[in-house]
Formats: structure tokens, sequence, C-alpha cells
């Protein structure tokens, strides 16, 4: 009976500790993208919708927060890797020109499609407002900067940073699908474009070259979306991106530097875009575009002398060739005389063929687009009319992956069977050009490489009066490896800059006349690190805590660990003759109180003792017992309970 009443009473108190930390409550955007958990007794945001979320705590005064936002990055940005071999330039400058600032992390990775930047700094506003401390990530994925922030004055820090920095680190990303704005990224859809030759205006039919009509690449012989006269210039050359928007030149004969207009059929808005085509010659003209397996967009010239590439998630424009491969083509004198018709109308498949369309008799031209040689044979077609008007070719899959054909005829769009040669009529109408990428959406683009892992390790930084932010050049910082060390130098500024190898684990140790010296670590990982060293001024009511000074359990017996830190104290008296100071002692729980405070009393005697020994006079040294009453961690496991087994020192006195 006594053993089960044991087991009940352990149960009951295992179930009360539980409940004393209750689980953390997730949330998920309303657009599911990403989900992150935050702590009993943070208020969430009211609704899951829109660009920022905000989780509070502290009411009805709130003390901190941790806000989530989103928002797409600029088009000029949006298909780039934002961390390159440098370091995190732009939220280290932004984080710089804050008051007063303190930068205690701020390093960067990459994984897979997302590329990170995290950092930690405390800044001063002006008064009477208190020094804030700031700590979060910055994301960039699928276009779209997302950024988790936790905010709050530093003497909330006890309280909230904690639980902030938690709320933090479980953002991430859910693994639901949601579009990427990236080009890369893309899927096309199934829809293909012509652009109308003609338009039949107050009675008759005149030139157009400016509407652009949609079909389903299912079903062509579908009555066509009409997007009238959407294009603000005549053009022969039309590409679709993978992004699903449709891309055109002029076909004025300028021999200028054309920009390339970019039209999105669902928005049903267009703009010119960067890129720019360089001149085409004199007597000369875009008259066909088309898209490869990598989205990348090409233009060619009626001579077909002039072959461009326009790489949309590069935002770099390249020459392919500029002579026509055809010229090296046994039948080339047959086509290629003067006042012949032109082969400049192209499109590509998926194996780095091109194939050109003979605009006299809708013959079929093949050139390997990787070697840049002709197929010895032209590819003539059956079931096409005798007379000429062949203006442009495309290549796509349809829904079940088999590939199809289309050539632009004289008033009629055919689809051509390449393994007989032969060509049908689908549908009528006169089309210049014709665009569609969905050859390749049937197969999911690789995903961006990131970038590739830098080969250094570099910690920057600065060196700063904890209390004033204020440089201190004077400082002397030392990095120490396998029992080696080496001195860094600080700028005027108190900046440095030290770099090694990825994987080396450094100790690193800072001092200053006036201030508490500071030891701690630098685990040198790849890529660029900014961490500022903080160094607090020696003041009267100033507390240090003796770092791995602690004690057996029950006992005044130091562990051997302990020597290193009160070495680091008694070189800290000696240096400065005129500082006086209180012990402190403190245990854990473990226990009865009053006995936990003669125990705290005896361990601070010990501590002095130390000192006596290593030549700091005991006149310097007075000592105080608290036991328990002041936990800094948990006392529920050990693990946590032994960091309450510590002494402190509080300067009293300063000459």
């Amino acid at each position: 009976m006594r053993i089960f009443l044991t087991l009940v009473l352990l149960v009951c108190r295992l179930g009360l500790s539980a409940q004393s930390t209750p689980p953390a409550i997730q949330y998920t955007d309303a657009q599911a993208r990403y989900q992150l958990a935050y702590a009993p007794g943070w208020v969430p945001p009211r609704t899951a919708g829109g660009p920022v979320a905000t989780f509070t705590a502290g009411a009805p005064a709130i003390v901190a927060m941790v806000k989530v936002s989103q928002q797409p990055l600029p088009d000029d940005r949006r298909d780039l890797r934002l961390l390159g071999a440098g370091r995190p330039d732009s939220v280290y400058q932004r984080i710089q020109r804050l008051p007063r600032v303190q930068v205690l992390r701020l390093d960067q990775h990459s994984n897979g499609p997302t590329d990170e930047i995290d950092y930690e700094y405390t800044y001063a506003p002006p008064a009477p407002a208190p020094r804030t401390h700031v700590l979060g990530r910055q994301l960039w994925r699928g276009g779209y900067e997302f950024r988790v922030e936790y905010r709050a004055g530093t003497e909330q820090d006890g309280r909230y940073l904690t639980e902030g920095r938690q709320l933090v680190e479980s953002f991430a990303f859910t693994n639901a699908p949601w579009p990427s704005r990236r080009y890369a990224d893309q899927i096309c859809d199934g829809k293909m474009y012509g652009i109308a030759a003609l338009r039949y205006h107050d009675g008759q039919w005149e030139d157009d070259c400016r509407t652009i009509y949609e079909f389903s690449n299912s079903d062509p012989t579908a009555k066509p979306r009409a997007h009238r006269r959407v294009l603000p210039f005549q053009s022969y050359a039309l590409a679709k991106g993978f992004d699903n928007c449709l891309y055109s030149v002029t076909k004025a004969p300028t021999n200028a530097p054309e920009r390339v207009y970019r039209y999105d059929p669902a928005a049903r808005r267009g703009a010119y875009t960067d890129w720019q085509l360089p001149a085409q010659g004199p007597e000369n003209v875009w008259i066909s575009a088309a898209t490869d397996d990598h989205g990348d967009l090409y233009f060619m010239t009626s001579d077909a002398n002039l072959l461009v590439r326009v790489s949309p998630h590069e935002g770099r424009v390249s020459v392919v060739w500029a002579t026509d491969p055809i010229r090296k083509a046994p039948y080339y004198p047959i086509i290629g005389f003067d006042g012949a018709g032109t082969h400049g109308n192209f499109c590509l498949d998926d194996a780095n063929t091109m194939y050109m369309v003979y605009s006299t008799d809708g013959s079929l031209l093949k050139i390997n687009l990787n070697t840049k040689q002709p197929a010895p044979e032209r590819i003539p077609l059956d079931g096409l009319p005798v007379r000429g008007g062949y203006s442009d070719l495309l290549m796509q899959n349809d829904a079940a992956g088999r590939r199809r054909m289309y050539l632009a005829g004289p008033h009629g769009l055919y689809q051509v069977d390449l393994a007989r040669r032969k060509a049908t009529r689908v549908r009528g109408g006169t089309y210049t050009d014709l665009a569609g990428c969905n050859l390749f959406g049937v197969v999911q683009p690789a995903p961006p490489s990131p970038p590739p892992t830098p080969t250094t390790a570099t910690w920057e930084g600065r060196v700063l009066d904890a209390t004033t932010s204020l440089p201190l050049p004077q400082a002397q910082l030392r990095l120490d490896h396998d029992e080696v060390g080496t001195a860094v130098l600080l700028s005027v500024r108190g900046n440095f800059t030290y770099a090694s190898k990825p994987g080396i684990a450094y100790q690193y140790h800072a001092q200053h006349p006036g201030y508490f010296s500071t030891d701690s670590t630098w685990a040198a990982a790849p890529g660029p690190l900014v961490r500022d060293i903080l160094l607090r001024p020696l003041a009267v009511g100033a507390t240090q805590q003796l770092a791995n000074v602690q004690f057996e359990q029950g006992k005044a017996a130091m562990l051997p660990s302990s020597a290193a830190a009160l070495n680091k104290l008694v070189r800290l008296m000696i240096d400065n003759p005129g500082l006086t100071i209180e012990l402190r002692g403190h245990t854990d729980n473990v226990g009865p109180p009053e006995k936990n405070v003669v125990l705290s009393q005896q361990r601070v005697a010990a501590v002095k003792a130390y000192l006596a020994d290593h030549g700091v006079a005991g006149s310097r040294i007075t000592g105080l017992g608290l036991g328990g009453a002041e936990p800094i961690a948990s006392n529920d496991q050990e693990a946590t309970r032994r960091l309450n087994r510590r002494v402190e020192f509080r300067i009293v006195g300063l000459q």
C-alpha cells in the first residue's frame, strides 16, 4: 500500500510539473506559407490574414512584441540569390545607422531555396526611451522577403527574451505549395498565343501586328481570347516566359538597340524591361522569338544572321550567333538567293534542336543549337497550300506529354506530324509569330543551386563600452586555438576583422583597463559573421558572476573547473588596487532554507580564502550568503539546478 501511494504521489507530482510549463501554441498564417509557436501569455494576431502578424506580451501594457512581415521583392531583385560571396551589407548597414548600436550577432546561410540572415543587437533611442533589444531573422524565398523580429526594452530581457527568441526561432515554412515569383520557379500554363497579322477595321482589312490571340493548348480550335492592340508597337516576334508573361520587340528596322517589352495576359498590363537587344543590322527586323527548356528567351532577325538569348533569371543578354549557320547547309543556294523568302522564323525543342521554317514553301530546317551545325537536308511537309507565307513555328506538349508542332501559314494554323512529315489545318487566322512554353511545363524545373559554400570564415566586429556603446580602440583582443594565441589588431574605431579556415574553434579574450574582461568562444563557420564584443566598465554596484565557479552538491568544496575564473578575479583585484568587492553566495533549493544560507556563507568563505591565498588582502573582501533566494535557473532538474550553486561579486568601492 505504501508503494502504491508513493507511485500515486509521484505521478501527481509529474502531472503538476508538466502543467507548470504549458506547451507552446501553434500558429499558421492564412496562406499556409509559414507557421510558428508562441508561449501561453503571448497574444496572437486577431486575424491570420494580411502581410503583418504581430504577437504581443505584457498586456494590458504591451512591453514586448514579435512581428512577422512578408512583402514581394522588387522585380529587379526577385530572381537573385541575395546572399553572395560578401558580407550581409544591406542588413548590416541598416543596423549601423541606429544610435549607440551594439551588434550581438549577424550571420547568414542558405538552405535550398531560402536565403537567410540572422541578427541580434541592442540600441539606445533618444531619451527617455530605454535601450531596445532586437533579434530576428530575414529570409528570402520565392521572390518574397519574410522578416521575423522580436523587439522589447532590455529591462524586459529577464521576463520575455527567452520566449521571444523561441518564437522567432520556431518560424518555418510549411510543406504546402505556394506560388513563387522567381522566374526559374515558374511552371508554364496550358496556353499558346499568336500575334494577329491583320484586323478588320471600318469595313476593310488592315495591318495589325499589335493584337495577341490567346488559345488553349488542349483545343486550339476553340474561340480564342483577344488581347486587342496591347503591344505599344507592331511586332513580328513573340515569346512566352516561364512566368506566363509574353515578351516582344518592335518590327521597326531601326538598326539600333531595342528594349524588350513584357505583357502579362492575366493582368492585361505591360511595361518595358531593362533587357536590350543589340542593333539588328540595316534593312533587318526582329522576326521571331522562342523559349528553351531553361526559360531563356531567343530572338532572331529576318536574315537569320543574328540570334540573341535573354536569360530572365540572370538579367543577361548574350549573342548566340552572328552568322547564319544555314549558310553551311548543302541546300542553302536553293533558299538563300537574292529575293528569296526568309527562314528566320523558328522554335526550339527540349533536345537543343532548333527548327526553322522556309517562308516560301513551309519546309523545315534543323540546326543543332550546341554545335551550330545544320542537318544536311530540308524536311518538306505534305498538306500545305502551294502559295507561300509561312511565318512561324511553335513546339508544344499536350497535357499527356505528347509533342506537337504548330505552323503559322497563310490564313491558317497547322499542326505538323514530324514522323509523317504532314501538316493539317486546325483553324483559320494569320499570325506573324506564335508563342508558348508548356512544352517544358510537364517537367518540374530544377531548383536554383545554392551559392557555393564559402571557403573562409570571417569574424567582423567592434570592441565597445557596454554602457556607452563607444569604441575601445586600446582594448586587447586575443584568439587562442590549440594553445596558440593570436593578437587581433583594432582600428582607431575599435573595429577588427579576422579570417580563418571553417571548422576551427577559438577561445577569445578581450580586456581593457577599467573594465571587466570577457572570455568566450568562436566556432568558425563558413561565411561572414558580424558580432561586437562588449566590455562592461568597472563601477560601484556592478555585479559579475564568477563563471564556472561551482560547488559539489551540499558542500562548500569547489569543483576543479573553478580555478580559471578565480584566477581572473585575482588578476582583476591586483590590477585595480583600489577595488573592493562583496562576494555573494547562492545555492539551489535542495534542503532546508536555513541550512542553504549557512552553506552559501561557507562557499563565500571558500572563495575569499582562495583570493587571500593568491595575494588579495582580506580587508578588500566582504561576503554575504543568500541561500536559494535568488535562483538564475530552474531547480527542477540537476542540469539547470547546478547553475544556481554559484558565487557572484559586486563592486562596493573603486578608487
